[in-house]
């Protein structure tokens, strides 16, 4: 297993990792919108904090050599579901290659968050 740490993503907020590679894998946390020079929640809506969630774990994925592109699977969790067809015009927008998804309502997200995302990925092959 390898830990997998980035400056460009908000650090962990407890006892985890961003990020584990383990294999061929990569395991994320979930993200929220919290933008890392801020430390803190600074965009306001579901689309800007989707928007947000997707640029974090981007940037957690690149860290572990794979992309949004690699991704198969993901489970978003919603502080409200009447949000989810906003939320979905963002997803689309990051996770083109649609990768299998559970999204769920919670009743709350860490600080305040609307919404949260995190992804399994499978590391590219590399060429010989």
């Amino acid at each position: 297993m390898k830990i997998i740490h980035t400056d460009k993503a908000p650090a962990a907020v407890g006892p985890y990792s961003q990020a584990i590679v383990s294999g061929d894998m990569v395991y994320c946390s979930g993200q929220i919108a919290i933008l890392p020079s801020a430390g803190k929640i600074v965009a306001v809506g579901i689309a800007a904090q989707a928007e947000q969630c997707c640029k974090n774990l981007t940037a957690v994925l690149a860290e572990a050599g794979a992309g949004m592109e690699n991704v198969v699977k993901t489970t978003c969790f919603l502080a409200d579901i009447g949000d989810f067809a906003a939320f979905n015009e963002v997803y689309a927008k990051h996770f083109v290659s649609k990768p299998a998804r559970s999204c769920v309502a919670v009743k709350d997200l860490p600080a305040g968050a609307l919404c949260e995302v995190e992804a399994v990925a499978e590391l590219p092959k590399r060429k010989k």
